[in-house]
């Protein structure tokens, strides 16, 4: 298993940007799956974008393509999630995890969790 931490989370105004990183301990980090997910108060956690071992794939909720991309160092073990055109709607705690799939949008399927870094954005 691998051991997960977020960072880059804040508060900032609708329209603006934010990157945020998850950095991974643990071995073979290019042999597994990554994935972003968010949780705002009072919902369930939803998928925001996932990225293949190699990174040659990746995937996003519908409501997230064009704003924000996802992307992989293989070398640093780490996962960033490069989010634009920010709404507050987007308010969550963002989760990175990692799933022995090659790629998955389903929550289900992550075996490691990061402890999530919080996004507020303001209108």
């Amino acid at each position: 298993q691998v051991q997960l931490v977020e960072s880059g989370g804040g508060l900032v105004q609708a329209g603006d940007s934010l990157k945020l990183s998850c950095s991974a301990s643990g071995r073979m980090f290019s042999h597994y799956g990554m994935g972003w997910f968010r949780q705002a108060p009072g919902k369930e956690r939803e998928f925001v974008a996932a990225i293949s071992g190699s990174g040659g794939r990746d995937y996003y909720a519908d409501s997230m393509k064009g704003r924000f991309t996802i992307s992989r160092d293989n070398v640093k073990n780490t996962v960033t999630l490069q989010m634009n055109s920010l709404r507050p709607e987007d308010t969550a705690v963002y989760y990175c995890a990692a799933t022995y799939f090659d790629i998955s949008s389903t929550s289900s399927r992550y075996n490691s969790w990061g402890p999530g870094t919080q996004v507020i954005v303001s209108s």
